[in-house]
């Protein structure tokens, strides 16, 4: 019997159950929950990394916003507070549209 002691999405057990298989599960506490949540976004990123077409890239992606928005409430805030931080960021610095590399700065005062 493989073992996975893993954060798995909220409906995966009733797809293992509709399979016929035999499986177990628990319920995670608040600070296994937080931390399985840092665990699953790094193992979501990798996947990212790893994705070899747009479509798996995008996919990647998704899962990766699932696990955000379970983080914001983790860390107290709604999905649409978050939104509202990244939008506060956006208007104050902009955001990644328009492709800016920074070389260097030179830090001499003028």
């Amino acid at each position: 019997m493989p073992v996975y002691n893993k954060l798995v999405r909220d409906l995966i057990p009733q797809v293992i159950e509709s399979t016929g298989k035999e499986f177990r599960t628990r319920i995670l506490d608040e600070e296994e929950y937080k931390k399985e949540l840092i665990i699953k976004l790094k193992e979501e990123s990798e996947e990212y990394f790893a994705a070899e077409s747009s479509k798996e890239s995008l996919e990647e992606l998704a899962d990766m916003l699932e696990v955000i928005w379970a983080l914001a409430v983790v860390h107290g805030a709604t999905w649409e507070e978050l939104e509202a931080m990244r939008e506060k960021k956006a208007e104050a610095r902009g955001g990644f549209q328009e492709r800016v590399y920074l070389i260097d700065v030179d830090d001499q005062d003028p």
